[in-house]
């Protein structure tokens, strides 16, 4: 049936997590999961199933050296004829052995959505699919499409991430390339360009389980960004941000006609003040008349309503000096928008990683430890994306 493998570690009290790794023949899949059970599920009970398309296991060697007690079972494979057989022994395997994870690494000639699909069939309320990574050599991902559609095409169609492998050497053209490939079977799922040895295990779980992603990104600096966006209303405020929550007090003398918002005053048997809905909320829209926008309030914005957010993922390098003169260049207020907030971590020419934070006229860059991918933000008022896009040399 294919390989089991046991990694008896501390236990855990949650549901079984099944995580499937797919992935052409020599992508590198065996070397990821070294470095994952080395690094990246530390202090969990991992079970590991790998089939191979054929009689001879050749990954058992590779995986005992990480201290892996080994039993070989090859006979086939779970995609093809053994999708009952497969099922059967992951029952087996939940039942004797109840590990906190299990890893299946299906052959490199099966097609990902047959896995996924044998797993999904399994009668068990006890575990729960925590993602489905296919690693794509990028030196071989337009020859393998070539040649092997159907079955490559598939791996990257059913990915929750794609990990791209010897990518270490590769020119931005064909790392470009590459991406754009996989891009059009698969528009969402997160991407690792980045070499594995500049990476931890830690990072490469994240990805898997699409934890910090662009979008986490943007919307965390959204929310940085709105924080600081505390400003008083006048007559001539066109801010265009009255469609949200205020607050302000009213006296007896009080006309205003904002009666349907939260205000607090105190009331009399002979009150006619006419506001009979105390202590509630009110919302404004473009054609608000309330009346209630010609006098000092407070307000709270829903940040993506007042911004505009650009982000980009890229496989690009820069030199310091080109981030510090790009994030000069975002002062442009003509050409660029009104740019409130910029961040990001982009591959060096100089092989190390520059990190970036940006507010208007204080361009912070520096260096820090690999990303994933290389990845952009930035947050404004009237943004000109496609200058954005052009300004940071990322390919559409």
């Amino acid at each position: 049936m294919g390989l089991i493998q046991l990694l008896f570690q501390e236990r855990s009290v949650y549901m079984t997590k099944i995580t499937i790794f797919s992935g052409f023949l020599g992508a590198g899949k065996t070397t990821l999961i070294k470095k994952l059970i080395a690094e990246g599920y530390k202090g969990e009970k991992l079970v590991l199933i790998e089939n191979e398309f054929g009689q001879i296991g050749i990954d058992g060697g590779f995986l005992q050296d990480a201290g892996v007690e080994i039993t070989e079972m090859n006979s086939g494979c779970i995609c093809c004829s053994l999708v009952g057989d497969f099922g059967k022994a992951l029952e087996k395997v939940l039942a004797d052995y109840a590990p906190d994870r299990i890893l299946i690494e299906p052959s490199g000639v099966g097609k990902l959505s047959d896995v996924i699909r044998a797993v999904q069939d399994i009668d068990s309320h006890d575990i729960i699919l925590d993602g489905f990574t296919t690693v794509v050599d990028a030196k071989k991902c337009r020859m393998y499409r070539k040649n092997f559609g159907e079955f490559f095409n598939n791996q990257i169609t059913y990915a929750s991430c794609i990990i791209l492998s010897h990518t270490q050497g590769v020119s931005e053209e064909k790392l470009d390339e590459c991406i754009a490939l996989v891009r059009e079977l698969n528009p969402v799922a997160p991407i690792v360009t980045t070499d594995w040895d500049e990476l931890t295990g830690v990072q490469l779980v994240d990805a898997i389980t699409q934890k910090n992603t662009l979008d986490d990104e943007l919307k965390e600096l959204l929310e940085e960004t709105g924080k600081h966006h505390h400003h008083h209303h006048d007559e001539d405020c066109d801010c265009g941000c009255h469609d949200h929550e205020h607050h302000h007090h009213h006296d007896e003398d009080c006309d205003c006609g904002c009666h349907d918002h939260e205000h607090h005053h105190h009331h009399d048997e002979d009150c006619d003040c006419g506001c009979h809905e105390h202590e509630h909320h009110h919302h404004h829209d473009e054609d608000c008349d309330c009346g209630c926008h010609d006098h000092e309030h407070h307000h709270h914005h829903h940040a993506e309503e007042v911004f505009t957010s650009w982000g980009a993922e890229t496989p690009n390098a820069y030199t310091a000096d080109e981030i510090t003169e790009a994030l000069r260049a975002l002062e442009n207020e003509e050409l660029y928008g009104m740019v409130l907030r910029a961040k990001g971590i982009v591959a060096g020419k100089d092989g190390q990683w520059i990190h970036f934070d940006y507010v208007p006229g204080v361009p912070d860059v520096r260096t820090g430890c690999a990303g994933t991918i290389g990845r952009l933000c930035v947050i404004g008022s009237k943004l000109n994306e496609s200058a954005v896009t052009e300004l940071f040399r990322i390919k559409q």
